[in-house]
């Protein structure tokens, strides 16, 4: 019922926008630069950008048209341009592939640093020398995502939770506890009062066993990973 509600919202303010003439563009933290009869924007495609997680710097090559606002994308612009993105003293050339839209580009990339990139483009752009530098929006940490956030010193790892490991450390000495109740048993240690020839003691082990055994297995379900 809720969807249905939210589908008749979303289609009337859609309605609406387009009666209206009402254009709304996402907005993104790039920066252009004249060329120029040219303006060359460099950014990231996913904003903002993540460390670790897949994205692509993306360029714009579009040539100014006599009218004010106007504008053609320029094809073919990597034939005689090369591109660079900067990290401290580190630097990657990148590979560019055409986007649907005439004179956009995007190279993929996994940022694997938090802080300020920087691409450099160089060559020309039909006879006209370009050798410009671009800074792009800065990297950040995870955290910039995280919801809900997590409690103090709790932090997650590739292998789970900071709670599966305490709940596979208790287990760990709980196995630990039985077997050191087994050893005393075997050894004499702890009595056991035994009418049977030695029957209470053996049901006594095997009790114990059986409780090792199903803390083993409690271990093996936290540790092992879902199958996607």
């Amino acid at each position: 019922m809720l969807s249905m509600v939210l589908y008749a919202v979303c289609t009337a303010s859609l309605i609406l926008m387009l009666s209206t003439g009402m254009m709304f563009t996402p907005s993104f933290a790039h920066t252009t630069i004249a060329v120029g009869k040219y303006d060359v924007e460099a950014g990231w495609d996913v904003e903002p950008p993540i460390v670790g997680l897949r994205n692509s710097v993306v360029i714009s090559v579009v040539e100014r048209g006599d009218i004010e606002g106007q504008s053609t994308g320029v094809t073919h612009v990597f034939r005689g341009v090369e591109a660079e993105v900067f990290f401290g003293g580190e630097s990657k050339v990148l590979s560019f592939n055409s986007d649907a839209m005439p004179g956009s580009y995007y190279s993929p990339i996994i940022p694997t640093r938090t802080g300020t990139y920087l691409v450099q483009i160089t060559g020309d752009i039909r006879g006209t020398p370009v050798d410009i530098q671009i800074p792009i929006e800065d990297v950040e940490h995870t955290a910039a995502l995280d919801f809900p956030s997590l409690p103090a010193g709790n932090t997650i790892t590739s292998s789970g939770s900071s709670q599966d490991a305490s709940d596979i450390e208790a287990l760990k000495k709980s196995i630990a506890r039985i077997q050191s109740d087994i050893s005393k048993l075997e050894s004499g240690e702890t009595e056991v009062l035994s009418t049977d020839d030695g029957m209470t003691y053996n049901f006594a082990v095997l009790g114990l066993s059986m409780s090792a055994v199903a803390i083993v297995l409690g271990v093996l379900s936290l540790t092992r990973k879902p199958v996607a």
